[in-house]
């Protein structure tokens, strides 16, 4: 089971909803091959069956007329929620992203659907699908100058973490990688859980060595010795990277096929992990 150290706390939407308006939206999944057409003004006939969701990665396409309706309707209704995207799916259901969550609403936004909307004829989780590729980063696209590397056998294999030096399953989850070699590990601080945290990160960074510095503390638990300061601004940089691709606990592992995967990781799941990954 993964674990997650959510530190930004931003509410979820179920609690933003719970203090708006004292209501408890049960999570369920919703059956893609029917039951949608009362929930949507698009019938089962005129619903274009074979269209896909939108390619995350396709040029940006503004927002038709009633998307931006419902976007408005939904602020209306949940106090001006922060609301990163509208799309009408095949489905008639319109979904809209809050962060890292969708959530499913008719054109009316009579009604809303919290949980996973099931392709019932290929068993297809179709929100965690849209979910994965919304939150997928490419790799090649991170600043890796930003971060600490260090390079154990010939390197082939290539990992990002985005750590805490205060977090407990970041600790855990160096503790899965001791032994694996033949990697390149990329080590963004990302001290968000305390301002101890920031002071450690800070030391980290500032030290002769910071690779060694940072397995010391995070393995064998020698605190980083206070230094006389540096230029500490690629931790602020890492910060901002973070909050635009939404880091928003730590550890959060970011493999070289661009998988993201937030929270620590079992040993054997993690080696697993690593040895799918393409070499160079």
């Amino acid at each position: 089971m993964q674990h997650n150290e959510n530190t930004m706390k931003k509410q979820t939407f179920a609690q933003h909803i719970g203090s708006c308006l004292g209501l408890a939206i049960a999570s369920m999944a919703v059956v893609a091959a029917g039951i949608l057409g009362a929930a949507s003004p698009v019938s089962a006939q005129t619903r274009p069956a074979a269209t896909a969701q939108p390619k995350v990665d396709a040029a940006p396409v503004a927002p038709t007329a009633a998307e931006e309706s419902v976007r408005k309707r939904f602020q209306e209704r949940f106090d001006g929620a922060e609301i990163d995207s509208v799309t009408h799916t095949p489905y008639g259901l319109y979904e809209l992203r809050l962060g890292s969550q969708l959530i499913y609403t008719d054109e009316a936004v009579s009604y809303v659907i919290q949980g996973n909307l099931i392709d019932v004829a290929t068993r297809r989780n179709i929100t965690k699908e849209r979910v994965d590729a919304l939150m997928a980063v490419r790799f090649n696209e991170l600043p890796l100058e930003l971060a600490i590397k260090q390079v154990r056998g010939n390197g082939a294999r290539k990992v990002a973490l985005f750590e805490d030096p205060n977090c407990g399953y970041c600790k855990q989850l160096r503790q899965s990688m001791e032994g694996v070699d033949n990697v390149t590990i990329y080590t963004f601080l990302y001290p968000i859980l305390s301002e101890d945290s920031m002071v450690k990160a800070k030391n980290i960074l500032c030290s002769s060595t910071p690779s060694k510095v940072w397995d010391d503390w995070m393995l064998k638990g020698r605190a980083p010795a206070r230094t006389a300061g540096c230029d500490t601004t690629p931790i602020d940089r890492t910060l901002t990277f973070g909050q635009k691709i939404q880091v928003r606990g730590t550890p959060t592992i970011i493999f070289s096929d661009d998988t993201r995967v937030g929270g620590a990781m079992p040993a054997d799941q993690f080696k697993a992990k690593l040895d799918s990954l393409p070499k160079g």
